[in-house]
């Protein structure tokens, strides 16, 4: 009787370890740094469990799954590749994207690749409130995507990306609180237009640049012509007050013998005399005109300017 108790006894005890063993296996769950799991109990959200060791009641807490999709380069071809988890990475993340067709303002239809980088903030809203969170994002980044592309046209879509990028944050932004995520910033990669828009581009910049590289020589052309015409107002100038000046000196020291007008055939005669050498080297003949005669007679007439003193 005594080795039947026992021997129940050790049963008894031997099935209380498994119990335990088996609980503790089931039930001990570590998370890692920047992980969390969601917890149900009975179908019923619990608690969130953060980083460090936890103990689950086996039978009784789940960690509830999260779907998350990327997409896989194979090819060249991106393919969607679903995942679950029980860990909720909430690391940034980014979500890379095909490219996709959207049409501007103008009706031209270009591709637009972009990147999304996003960050679960709560882990509950991120598993209980969408099915799969990527996918949701993707859906409606695409969505944004195309209305605010819609509302540009080309030539404004491609020097506004920053614009774009900022425009988009704001609304997934928005939209991803309920989803218990952060969108921390969406980038346009690149945006590929038709080859024969292209062609047009680069036509109508070719001819722009021509245009005002023409602008600019007939620019500097008038530039260039003003300033000879004001170089020979300045020169015409000076020459004027020089031989006023020198009209003056003469009169002052010739006094009343001398005529205002013979002073200035004097003048003129003194600069054909200094243009006749560099006529000279022009030719092995130099034709004069006749009216060269009487201003090189002004100059035999010089004595005439001043009174002859000594005698």
């Amino acid at each position: 009787m005594e080795n039947i108790d026992i021997n129940a006894t050790t049963i008894i005890i031997t099935v209380v370890a498994v119990v335990v063993v088996l609980f503790l296996v089931k039930g001990l769950v570590i998370v890692q740094q920047s992980e969390a799991m969601v917890i149900e109990r009975l179908g019923q959200y619990n608690r969130t469990l953060d980083q460090g060791l936890h103990l689950l009641i086996p039978f009784f807490d789940k960690a509830r799954s999260i779907q998350m999709r990327r997409y896989q380069n194979i090819d060249g071809v991106q393919i969607p590749i679903t995942t679950e988890s029980v860990r909720i990475d909430r690391r940034e993340m980014v979500a890379d994207f095909p490219k996709i067709a959207v049409i501007t303002k103008d009706n031209v239809t270009v591709l637009v690749d972009a990147a999304l980088y996003f960050q679960v903030i709560t882990p509950k809203d991120a598993v209980l409130s969408v099915e799969n969170l990527v996918q949701a994002i993707e859906t409606l980044t695409q969505t944004s995507l195309r209305s605010k592309v819609g509302e540009l046209e080309l030539d404004r879509l491609l020097g506004s990306r920053q614009e774009i990028n900022i425009a988009l944050t704001t609304t997934l932004d928005q939209a991803g609180d309920k989803w218990g995520t952060k969108i921390n910033r969406v980038e346009l990669q690149n945006i590929i237009v038709p080859d024969e828009v292209e062609q047009a581009m680069r036509k109508q910049m070719s001819a722009e640049r021509e245009r005002r590289a023409t602008v600019t020589e007939a620019q500097g052309h008038k530039e260039a012509q003003i300033n000879v015409a004001e170089g020979e107002k300045q020169a015409a100038i000076l020459r004027a007050e020089g031989q006023r000046k020198a009209i003056t000196t003469i009169m002052e020291a010739a006094g009343e013998t001398v005529k205002e007008e013979q002073i200035l055939s004097y003048l003129i005669a003194l600069e054909y005399m200094k243009t006749l050498p560099t006529i000279a080297k022009e030719g092995e003949r130099v034709f004069l005109p006749y009216e060269a005669s009487s201003l090189l007679g002004s100059i035999g007439s010089i004595k005439d300017l001043f009174p002859v003193s000594g005698k």
